[in-house]
């Protein structure tokens, strides 16, 4: 028998009621934040590198048809075999099949997004292909036995102590001190023998390049070359709105995308693969596929109020710096996508009824689109989904009958203002050290926070106040 999904009130409250997830959560995001800032302080040209990686980008949403079959023709004419995936089911399956055509045994895989967007690690697990995540986070999640709950750092979730037990139970030669680097080399000795015996490798692409048809991968640790190098079959999924119509262009988001992701100016590894072996070369794959995916995207791209969305370059930067994903983490959000970024996608893989929670979750400071390296108006797109919940009466009844209250109040100046006044009166009532404290109706708030108490007079009759005195 199926479970009941969990709703998304009980995972935040889940979520707020566990410490050492805060913690987790605070380390890395906390040192994300300080790094996204130095490195825009050491970069003065990033609002004009911004504007021109919005313009390209927009560019290439608006000529999509044109640079996919510009970059078909350009992949094909390097020896790779290109297949087009109208949904995840249909990726995935596309996927399996041509490990199975390589007999595969065992796949190495380098953490893509895509992958858990198509549900592709469940595909091979379910086809008995031996599955080894690459990635040193995404190890940590398959060793954990859960999702990832951030698009750079998929086990921002765990501390560093609970990776040590992890890797103490699981590596056959675990680490013994308890050090950063004695967990990864811990972790190098379990890998360094998969990526050598693999039969096939599959990886995502931060970009691909129309005028090549190549794909490029970015990353700090080694594994994607690893990982695609040694085996006979390389697969790529990508995202069809993956796109850049040169390798040029390709730079110039890069700029964009490192420094908004991890701070850095560039990655440790930056790499282009365009097409199989060929004569002369040392080494690399004898098949090279690439598995392009749609999966909603063109239902974006019809969609005014979310085709900016197709912009995003998956840095993260978003969520590192909301406010309610650092105090929630990634998997409250239900979907493949977390964070800000999530809560704009997961409606159009999920569909809005059930992910409708998302919208209303966010606070509308507007971070997420301050940071965002090209400029996406996450806030805006946001409150279209609100809207369009409301329209498509998916409000809850008594949601829609608390806002018909409030709407009937707050129209009415003299109603609304007697209101204020002896709400202000009631919470003072139960303000203890100048916070609220066991106040009925409060408890969602004050459970696992402080709620301030409020002045002894409204905002309004103080400015009124002031006004008088000038």
């Amino acid at each position: 028998m199926q479970e009941a999904p969990v709703s998304f009130k009980l995972r935040a409250d889940r979520a707020l009621a566990d410490p050492t997830l805060k913690i987790a959560i605070d380390r890395t995001t906390g040192t994300a934040e300080r790094k996204r800032a130095v490195a825009m302080t050491q970069f003065p040209q990033f609002e004009a590198a911004r504007e021109r990686g919005k313009r390209i980008k927009n560019h290439v949403i608006a000529n999509l048809d044109h640079y996919l079959l510009e970059f078909e023709r350009n992949a094909i004419a390097s020896g790779a075999k290109v297949h087009w995936a109208s949904t995840a089911e249909e990726a995935s399956q596309i996927v399996v099949a041509l490990c199975k055509q390589a007999n595969a045994k065992r796949v190495t895989r380098v953490k893509s997004m895509l992958g858990e967007e198509i549900g592709l690690p469940h595909a091979l697990d379910e086809a008995g292909i031996e599955r080894v995540e690459t990635d040193l986070a995404e190890h940590i999640v398959q060793l954990g036995g859960d999702r990832p709950s951030h698009i750079v750092w998929p086990s921002m979730h765990r501390t560093r102590e609970q990776v040590s037990e992890m890797f103490k139970r699981a590596h056959r030669v675990p680490h013994q001190e308890e050090t950063i680097e004695a967990m990864v080399a811990s972790a190098r000795r379990e890998l360094r023998d998969k990526f050598l015996s693999a039969d096939v490798s599959i990886s995502g692409a931060n970009f691909l390049i129309a005028d090549t048809g190549a794909t490029c991968t970015v990353t700090n640790e080694g594994n994607a070359e690893l990982t695609t190098t040694p085996p006979r079959v390389h697969i790529v999924t990508a995202g069809i709105e993956k796109l850049v119509p040169s390798t040029e262009h390709a730079f110039l988001m890069l700029r964009l995308l490192v420094r908004s992701a991890t701070g850095a100016d560039v990655t440790q590894y930056t790499t282009f693969h365009c097409g199989p072996k060929q004569a002369g070369d040392r080494d690399g794959p004898e098949e090279f596929h690439i598995v392009l995916v749609d999966n909603g995207r063109t239902r974006m791209l019809a969609d005014p109020a979310l085709k900016e969305m197709l912009r995003c370059l998956r840095c993260g930067a978003c969520m590192n710096h909301c406010v309610v994903f650092r105090q929630l983490g990634g998997h409250v959000y239900g979907g493949t996508y977390p964070g800000p970024m999530g809560a704009v996608l997961t409606p159009v893989f999920d569909g809005l009824e059930q992910s409708r929670d998302l919208a209303h979750a966010c606070t509308m400071n507007g971070k997420c689109q301050e940071v965002c390296p090209v400029a996406i108006p996450i806030p805006t797109l946001l409150r279209g989904w609100r809207d369009r919940s409301w329209r498509e009466g998916l409000e809850p009844a008594a949601a829609r009958f608390g806002l018909g209250i409030h709407t009937f109040v707050a129209s009415r100046p003299r109603l609304y203002r007697l209101g204020t006044a002896i709400a202000i009166k009631v919470m003072r009532l139960f303000s203890r050290g100048g916070l609220v404290r066991g106040m009925p109706g409060l408890g969602a708030w004050t459970k696992y926070r402080e709620f301030p108490a409020p002045a002894k007079r409204s905002f309004m009759a103080m400015y009124k106040d002031s006004e008088g005195k000038r």
